[in-house]
Parts: structure tokens; C-alpha cells; sequence
């Protein structure tokens, strides 16, 4: 028997160990797996996050490209018809100066020709259209009028000047000086025209790039809150649960302790009531054995062992009957009687006498007291299954409860490390983007620190420099024709005006030009007036004014002062003597 219990045992021990085996395994592959889908719901996760992100990028540049095609549209219609207009000027133009041209040609053959020279010896001795050589002085004086003709003021037209000022006849020098001078002007204004449009670029890049940024910040404060809520929720229930299971366990504890009291209770009176009918039964039984000696029953005999009974039928002795224990020897215990010391025997009474009548009557009290632990008991038995039975249910319902409760809380402790998770990369990516927004609002003042000055001055120094170049070509005009000038010795008329705003050679020149736009005003009149002495009074003033560290006083502008007649048309002039009527 023990070889077949220790061969059974090492049976049991090996299906035990490859049990154990294959459940190790098992847990390993399961937590392989739960790691592997782990990580592939939070990949799917980020890319989720990053495709809602770049479908909020790909609509804001949706958005921002349909307003770009409608303005190019507009911009498309505007420069179709502008096209149009322009196309038509030029080629008003266009026909225009063809017939200036063959005017011109007409009048220069007309006048060429060899019988209208004769004419001309013969009735103008003195000519008045005549190629004459203009004096080097007048030529300088004239070149200086156009160089202080700008509006604005380069210190390099100064060495231009200077050069003018000296004593040499040629002005080739100069004029390669001029044109130098263009081509760095025409070269600066370039490289501002560069600087601007890369500004006006740059600007434009890293606005939409900042509104795309704070737009991408609050999207990722929004997408942060809700995570932040099922964190919270989730905390909550895992709590709430964790103290349901806490609570449950208290609840089974409770019931198994009420449960284990209640059974030592019906163990002990269950005893109890049986050592009482036993006991009943063998009083009973003591009483028919005097009062009715048919009900008796005999108490059963004694078996002896093989051994025993082997020595008594050789003629030897049975052993000794044990002395009976219990109540009162008769071999019944009961788990709740407990026996004092025996009082002292009674005093002798008179001769007895058997009394059978009453006799029944206590035998009949004992079976009504057997039939009353007969019924108690049943009724114990009955309680202590439906007990049992109500505990099993509830033990059952608990461990069932238990189970799902702590297999919700794994759930939701999972949820709660991806939602976390989601949270944590939520709230690195708003911290990424808060980075990068900060460095764009750098780079933005650093763009209006290096761009701010150049785009509100840029007309004022395209102006300036357009003035420049304007006042350096006429001043080369006038230095390349100083040897053929063709000058009409007869008359004060200009026959190139300087335009509007710019002082005119001679008082008649700038009537000439104020009647030229008289035509188009209503009662206007004529006047002009010498520029240098009527403003020279106020452009030799100095102005003081606070500079760094101390002050600085400066000219307002008397060497720039232009030689010429200015002209206006008015129907009457406010300042008599300065302005002349023409």
C-alpha cells in the first residue's frame, strides 16, 4: 500500500510540475501579447493624434489656399483689364511718337534743304537757330542745378559736386563718376527691393506659422481636458471599486465568523440532544427492564477479539469489561452536561413496594420528551442546510462579484496607464509646440527689429534715390551735350520744361509752364517767383536739438537751396512783390 501511495504521489508530483510548466508558459506568452497590443494601441494612438493634427494643418492650408486663388483670380481679372488699358495707351502711344518721328523728319528736310538754306541767308542774317558752343562754366553751373535738384540729399552727390567745382575741362572723369554713381544707387535699390519682398516673405511665413501653432496649442489644450477627465472618472471608479472589494471582504469575513459560531452551535446542541435521547432511551429502557421486563432490550454482548476469543474457548479467561463512563455509567456524554459530585446516599427507607401505574406515566413523559428532541432536531437540521445553503449562495455570489470587480479595476487600471500615457504625450507635445511658438515670436521681433525701419522708409528712400538718379542722368545729359548744344538765342521760351514742382530755368519758362496747366483750372492766373530769394531767408536758419550725449546744430537746408523760378496759379497772389504775375 505505501509503494502504491508513494507511486501515485510521484504520478500527481510530475502532472503538478507540468502543470505548473505549462501555465508558466502560458502567462509568459499572455504578458508577451498584452505587451505587444499594448504598444500597438499606443502607436495607433500617436498616429491617430498625428493625423487629426495634420488634417487640422491640411484644412488650415485648404482655407488659406482657397483665399490665396480667389485674391490671385481677382488679381488675374484686374491685370486683364489693366492689360487691356495699357495695351490701348501704348499703342496710342506708339502711334503717337510714329507721327512726332515723321513730323520731325518732314521739318528737318523741309529745312535742310539746299533752296530753303538760301532762303534763310537771305531773309534772317542773323539766324536764330544756331549749334553754338556752350562755355564750360554755364555747363558746370547747369549740371549743379541738376544735382541739387533732388528732393533728398547723398553726401557721394557731394564729391560729384566737388569734382564739378574744379578747374578741368573735361568732364569725363565726372561722368564716369555719374554713372557709377547710378549704377550703385539703381544696385542699393535692389538690394532693398530684395530685402523688402524677402520681409514682406518672411513676415508672412511666420505669421501663419505662429497662427498655426497657437491654433495646434489650444487644439492640444482641448485634446488635453478630455484625458484629463477619464483620468479623474477613471481614478474615481478604481477607488469606488477597490473599496466595494474591501468592503465585500469585510462583508465574507462577517458572515463566515456568523456562519462558524452558528455551527458550533447547532455541532454542539445537535450533541447535546442526541446524548439526551440516548440517555432517555436507557433510562426508559432501565424502567421496563423492572416494570415491564417483555420491553426489555438487553444491552448487546460483548465481541471479543480473535485473540481473545481463541484463549476463552482454550479454557482461558476474558478479559476484564471496562467500567462504563458517561452520565451516570451509562456511556452517554452530552457536550453541554456536565456532572457534579454524587450527593450522599439517602437514609433507609421502609420496605418498597413496585408502584406500575406510575410507572407509565414517567415512561410515557420520556417518549414525549424523545418525540419533542425528535422534532427539534429535525427543525435544527432544516435551519442548519438552509443556512449552510444561504451561506454557499453568498460565498459564491461574493467570490463572483470579487472576480469581476477586481478584473474591472485591471481594466480600467489599464485604460487608465493609456489614457495617462495619451495625456503625458498630449501635454510633451503642447510643451513642444509652446517651445516653438515662443522661438517664432522671437523670430518675428527679430525679423520687425531687422525689418521694421527698412519697410516704413522704404518709399521715402526709393523716392529719394529715384530723385538722385533723375538729378544725376540730367546732370550727365547736360556734361555729354556741353559741345552741341542747341540754344534759341531769340526767345525765353523752354523748349523742356522741368516739370511740376521743379524750379525753372528763367521767370518766362516757368510762366510758360504754369500756362500750360492754367488751361484746366478755372479763374486762375500766373505768378512766379525767384526761389532763392524768397526762401533763403527761411533756409539759412539752424535748428538746435537734443543728440546722444549733447546737442547738435545743423542748417536746415540753404546749400541745398535750388537756383530757379517756382511758379503756382492762383486767381490772385497772396504775397505782393515776391510773387510777379506773368
Amino acid at each position: 500500500m505505501k509503494d502504491t501511495m508513494e507511486s501515485d504521489l510521484e504520478d500527481l508530483t510530475k502532472t503538478e510540475n507540468s502543470a505548473k510548466a505549462n501555465f508558466e508558459g502560458l502567462v509568459a506568452a499572455k504578458e508577451k501579447e498584452i505587451a505587444a497590443n499594448t504598444k500597438a494601441i499606443e502607436e495607433k494612438t500617436v498616429r491617430d493624434g498625428e493625423v487629426a493634427v495634420e488634417i487640422v494643418n491640411m484644412k488650415e492650408d485648404l482655407d488659406d489656399t482657397s483665399k490665396a486663388f480667389l485674391e490671385d483670380k481677382k488679381f488675374l481679372a484686374d491685370l486683364s483689364t489693366n492689360c487691356a488699358t495699357k495695351k490701348s495707351e501704348y499703342d496710342v502711344v506708339v502711334k503717337t511718337r510714329a507721327e512726332e518721328m515723321v513730323a520731325l523728319a518732314e521739318t528737318i528736310k523741309l529745312l535742310n534743304d539746299d533752296d530753303a538754306l538760301e532762303l534763310f541767308k537771305k531773309t534772317l542774317p542773323s539766324a536764330s537757330l544756331l549749334q553754338l558752343t556752350v562755355a564750360n562754366k554755364a555747363v558746370k553751373h547747369q549740371a549743379l542745378q541738376a544735382l541739387h535738384s533732388s528732393k533728398g540729399h547723398d553726401g557721394r552727390l557731394d564729391l560729384i559736386a566737388l569734382a564739378l567745382r574744379g578747374k578741368s575741362a573735361n568732364f569725363d572723369k565726372v561722368v564716369k563718376m555719374i554713372d557709377d554713381m547710378v549704377a550703385l544707387l539703381g544696385k542699393e535699390q535692389g538690394d532693398d527691393d530684395q530685402k523688402k519682398a524677402y520681409c514682406e516673405t518672411a513676415f508672412d511665413r511666420t505669421e501663419d506659422e505662429q497662427k498655426a501653432l497657437t491654433q495646434t496649442i489650444k487644439d492640444l489644450g482641448k485634446a488635453i481636458e478630455d484625458p484629463e477627465e477619464r483620468v479623474a472618472t477613471l481614478t474615481e471608479e478604481i477607488a469606488a471599486l477597490t473599496k466595494g472589494i474591501k468592503d465585500l471582504d469585510g462583508q465574507v469575513k462577517d458572515a463566515t465568523e456568523t456562519r462558524q459560531e452558528e455551527n458550533a452551535e447547532y455541532t454542539e446542541t445537535m450533541a447535546n440532544n442526541n446524548a439526551a435521547k440516548e440517555l432517555i432511551g436507557i433510562a426508559k429502557n432501565r424502567m421496563n427492564k423492572f416494570y415491564n421486563p417483555k420491553m426489555y432490550q438487553a444491552p448487546p454482548k460483548r465481541e471479543l477479539s480473535e485473540e481473545y476469543r481463541i484463549a476463552v474457548n482454550m479454557g482461558g479467561t476474558a478479559p476484564p469489561t471496562p467500567a462504563p463512563g458517561g452520565i451516570a455509567g451509562t456511556g452517554v456524554t452530552g457536550a453541554a452536561l456536565m456532572q457534579d459530585a454524587p450527593p450522599p446516599p439517602p437514609e433507609a427507607v421502609a420496605a418498597y413496594s413496585k408502584k406500575g401505574e406510575e410507572s407509565t406515566g414517567v415512561i410515557g413523559m420520556m417518549d414525549m420528551l424523545t418525540a419533542e428532541l425528535d422534532k427539534e432536531m429535525q427543525e435544527m437540521e432544516v435551519n442548519e442546510k438552509d443556512a449552510q445553503s444561504e451561506y454557499e449562495t453568498f460565498m459564491k455570489d461574493s467570490a463572483d462579484k470579487r472576480a469581476t470587480d477586481s478584473a474591472s479595476i485591471a481594466d480600467k487600471e489599464g485604460a487608465k496607464a493609456n489614457t495617462e500615457a495619451e495625456l503625458e504625450h498630449a501635454n510633451s507635445d503642447k510643451r513642444s509646440k509652446t517651445a516653438e511658438s515662443m522661438a517664432k515670436a522671437e523670430e518675428i521681433a527679430a525679423l520687425h527689429q531687422e525689418c521694421d525701419w527698412l519697410v516704413a522708409n522704404f518709399e521715402a528712400r526709393k523716392a529719394a534715390r529715384a530723385g538722385e538718379i533723375d538729378s544725376l542722368k540730367k546732370a550727365k545729359a547736360v556734361l555729354s551735350g556741353a559741345d552741341y548744344s542747341l540754344v534759341q538765342v531769340s526767345a525765353h521760351r523752354s523748349v523742356d520744361p522741368e516739370g511740376v514742382g521743379v524750379p525753372e530755368k528763367t521767370k518766362g519758362a516757368a510762366c510758360d509752364e504754369c500756362n500750360s496747366k492754367s488751361q484746366l483750372l478755372k479763374d486762375c492766373s500766373c505768378h512766379a517767383t525767384d526761389v532763392w530769394g524768397t526762401f533763403a531767408n527761411d533756409a539759412t536758419k539752424e535748428l538746435t536739438s537734443a543728440s546722444g550725449y549733447g546737442s547738435t546744430t545743423e542748417n536746415t537746408g540753404a546749400k541745398r537751396l535750388p537756383e530757379g523760378w517756382h511758379w503756382h496759379c492762383r486767381p490772385v497772389s497772396a504775397t505782393e512783390g515776391v510773387w510777379q504775375q506773368c
